[in-house]
């Protein structure tokens, strides 16, 4: 089976432009203005000024709202983000009392060429909205499992993947940024929910996302032609993954990489190549976007000792059984069983199929794997399929290849 990517999931935004500039005739500001012109507009007075078409996507605790559909006999089921137009989120949320202002808005981007603007908007907590949403076949389906159904070959849904990966930590950042921690104070959104700034006139202090580092590696003993890779408590039976580790103030990502695998399994790393970088925002809420920044690293030393409060367990994998393990394990299955249950979530059906991920991955007799990676939507499968298939010699000649974007053979 072969998955050809020529970007990571979650990368790739068609809606994100460069920051945008007050003096630019299309700016955030008049984006703003306009916006703040549609929400306060009395129904008796004149309609505003042509504008931008407004589309709003609502989430509800880090959940996008979508739709699904089948286009023909037997084909898998697609998911789409559920853009509502403004009017339309008014009208829904207004009929139950609540009231919106600009600053419940949180800006994600514009089409110029199409003069439309997108939004996103938080309504956590409200079970009603979810029963009216239902009757459009509408839900909301949290990040990960879109993930899951992603068909990773349709640019369309990938996009919409990556702009439902930016909006989540955008709103999960405004959730936890409501004070000031400087001074305590409340803090108020500004430049359309961009940043954040600090109601007390003797601080003002200005606050912006932050993304959480992470290193990602997979640690290589290039005299045996092995791989390590660890296990995690909560992944499922038979999975096995790169190490990855948080980076420290002070800390440069090579010494992280290398502190991680001394840390985690005792293995002194040397050379450190690095290969690409992927926005991972299906975190906790507390953490609710990460970059995972990838890199190769060859061992100076081949003694594993486990760090059991890390890691469950850290083996050496030959070529040959990671590359059986990547030939045998059923992605595209696994991703039309997530991909129909989130078409069964937004029907309403009651009885869901369950999401697998040990049992989609099945060796040709139909037997249970002996073990697999994670799928195409993650980092650590491009940095496995690019050891196991790309035969990396040296540092300077994996780089050289992965610059340009790079394919994953499977």
């Amino acid at each position: 089976m072969a998955i050809d990517l020529s970007s990571h999931v979650f990368t790739g935004n068609p809606i994100r432009s460069k920051t945008p500039k007050l003096h630019d005739p299309v700016s955030l500001s008049s984006a703003f203005e306009s916006l703040k012109l549609h929400l306060h507009q009395n129904p008796e007075n004149l309609p505003p000024p042509k504008s931008p078409l407004f589309k709003v996507l609502l989430f509800k605790k880090g959940r996008p709202l979508v739709s699904s559909s089948v286009r023909g006999d037997g084909a898998v089921p697609s998911w789409h983000l559920g853009w509502i137009s403004l009017a339309d989120c008014k009208g829904l949320l207004g009929n139950y009392g609540v009231q919106l202002t600009e600053t419940s808005f949180v800006y994600l981007g514009s089409r110029a060429d199409e003069d439309v603007v997108y939004w996103a908007i938080d309504v956590s907590v409200d079970a009603w909205l979810v029963s009216e949403l239902s009757c459009r076949q509408l839900c909301f389906v949290d990040l990960r499992t879109l993930m899951m159904a992603t068909d990773w070959t349709d640019p369309c849904v990938m996009g919409e993947l990556a702009i439902a990966g930016h909006a989540r930590p955008l709103l999960e950042w405004h959730k936890h940024s409501r004070f000031c921690g400087h001074c305590g104070d409340k803090t108020v959104p500004k430049e359309a929910g961009r940043m954040k700034q600090c109601s007390n006139e003797l601080c003002k202090k200005s606050i912006y996302p932050r993304l959480d580092p992470v290193v990602i590696m997979l640690i290589i003993d290039r005299e045996n032609d092995r791989a390590l890779l660890g296990r995690q408590p909560l992944f499922p039976p038979r999975m096995w993954s790169c190490l990855a580790g948080f980076i420290e103030p002070g800390e440069s990502l090579e010494e992280a990489v290398r502190r991680e695998a001394y840390e985690e399994t005792g293995i002194d790393v040397g050379e450190v190549v690095y290969h690409t970088s992927q926005p991972w925002p299906v975190g906790p809420s507390s953490l609710p976007c990460q970059l995972m920044v990838g890199f190769f690293a060859y061992a100076k030393s081949l003694d594993i000792n486990v760090d059991k409060e890390e890691l469950e367990d850290a083996q050496w994998h030959s070529r040959k059984d990671v590359r059986k393990a990547l030939t045998f394990s059923e992605y595209k299955k696994a991703q039309r069983t997530a991909a129909a249950k989130v078409d069964q979530m937004c029907k309403g059906v009651k009885k869901r199929q369950q999401e697998s991920s040990a049992a989609d991955k099945r060796a040709k007799n139909g037997e249970p794997a002996p073990m697999f990676v994670p799928g195409p939507f993650a980092i650590a499968h491009h940095l496995i399929s690019a050891w196991v298939n790309k035969d990396p010699q040296t540092g300077v000649e994996v780089q050289s290849k992965l610059r340009g974007g790079f394919i994953s053979k499977l």
